[in-house]
């Protein structure tokens, strides 16, 4: 019986898989039992942010293992501090918490803000239409796909849904009554969509008339992976609360959800937590990579090679109208939408070696390591190019 027969007969049969047994990996690269390199152009689904065996994380990894790999939260741990400390200071925020992973600081964030909003009455949360923000209850009642939402009604309730990126709607539905609006950045599952600067704006000029919390789900898009620590940057908005979670980890489980100092009081001792949150091998491959991410020039990087492809696939689309519907996204989180479904393209890829990702069904989503130069972006648009045109 070979690893993937054993695999369909132990678990759930919840992923769909490549055809592709891993061996190693190093830099972009992962390199499969059969003795091939494919050229990794999703890392992890943004998790590997300075692509793989990189020897920053290596040495953080190594250094803590020889320390101690788990003590619980009831002791101060110097590397759990140091890595609280270099997040806060990069995102621009006061106070956080420590989770396993994005889900986790998205429920603990729903908790807080719950807890804010009762003694004022508010009580409403609203995601936006096409979101995803995680597969637990609280994070699946403001994710609003069928595709994850079916069959495990019903949800919490105080929470609804806003079409994305349509002002008036918010206009007409937020109010005194509110408690949050959550909103991504850039929706990932949903097709890599950005927020509009008007949608932005207008979500900054109603929680100052209305006095309800904002929520960035940064969970995909921070780190630097849009070209800036935090995607919301690119729109001067500073929301109340931040989820974060994959590249804060190195590559090991760990999220997090940041606060500004007004809302630290909300959740006192005792009232949540985590036996793993904040695991402290986690935190010290995190704070290596957001070290590195942070004075490597790596989102300088992000910016002019991230430019390039979002060049390169808007050239692509610009040629091939008859097949590509739309290509969006910022630095190194760019998506191709075509006309047809993907799955097709991306399996082609993997026969050339290039592994891509496909989201919203027919949006192959881009999400390099942030390390990947410019070699590797024309290596990866040359099977995609050629796979394209098969179409």
């Amino acid at each position: 019986m070979n690893i993937i027969e054993r695999e369909h007969r132990d678990f759930f049969q919840t992923y769909k898989r490549f055809n592709l047994i891993l061996d190693r990996a190093e830099g972009v690269y992962l390199f499969g039992a059969d003795g091939k390199r494919y050229l990794d152009m999703f890392s992890g689904l943004a998790v590997n942010a300075l692509g793989y065996n990189h020897p920053a994380v290596n040495a953080a990894i190594e250094k803590q293992m020889k320390r101690y790999l788990h003590v619980s939260n009831s002791f101060f741990q110097d590397v759990q501090i140091e890595f609280a400390e270099e997040l806060l200071r990069a995102a621009g925020y006061e106070r956080l918490f420590l989770t396993n992973s994005g889900t986790e600081a998205m429920e603990g964030a729903l908790k807080l803000a719950k807890r804010w909003g009762r003694p004022q009455n508010r009580s409403m949360i609203f995601g936006l239409s096409n979101s995803f923000h995680g597969r637990s209850y609280g994070s699946l009642s403001i994710t609003w796909r069928d595709k994850y939402r079916d069959g495990f009604e019903p949800f919490l309730p105080g929470t609804g849904c806003l079409p994305f990126n349509d002002v008036d709607a918010l206009e007409k539905n937020v109010n005194g009554s509110t408690l949050a609006v959550v909103f991504e950045p850039i929706q990932g599952e949903g097709g890599v969509r950005p927020i509009s600067q008007e949608y932005a704006d207008a979500l900054a000029t109603l929680r100052k008339k209305h006095g309800f919390l904002l929520i960035a789900d940064e969970i995909q898009t921070g780190v630097g992976r849009t070209g800036k620590f935090l995607a919301v940057e690119h729109y001067s908005l500073k929301p109340d609360l931040v989820v974060m979670a994959k590249a804060i980890g190195g590559g090991l489980p760990l999220g997090a959800f940041l606060a500004k100092e007004g809302l630290a009081e909300t959740l006192k001792q005792g009232i949540h937590g985590t036996t793993f949150g904040g695991n402290p091998l986690a935190c010290a491959t995190g704070l290596a990579t957001i070290r590195e991410v942070l004075n490597g020039c790596w989102m300088t990087n992000v910016n002019s090679v991230g430019g390039y492809l979002r060049d390169s696939l808007q050239n692509l689309a610009d040629q091939h109208s008859d097949k590509v519907v739309d290509v969006r996204g910022l630095g190194f989180m760019q998506g191709c939408e075509l006309r047809v479904d993907a799955t097709k393209l991306v399996e082609q890829a993997l026969e050339d070696c290039v592994l891509l990702n496909v989201t919203n069904s027919k949006v192959v989503r881009w999400l390099p390591p942030l390390v990947a130069e410019k070699g590797h972006i024309d290596a990866a648009l040359e099977a995609f190019s050629k796979n394209l045109l098969q179409l």
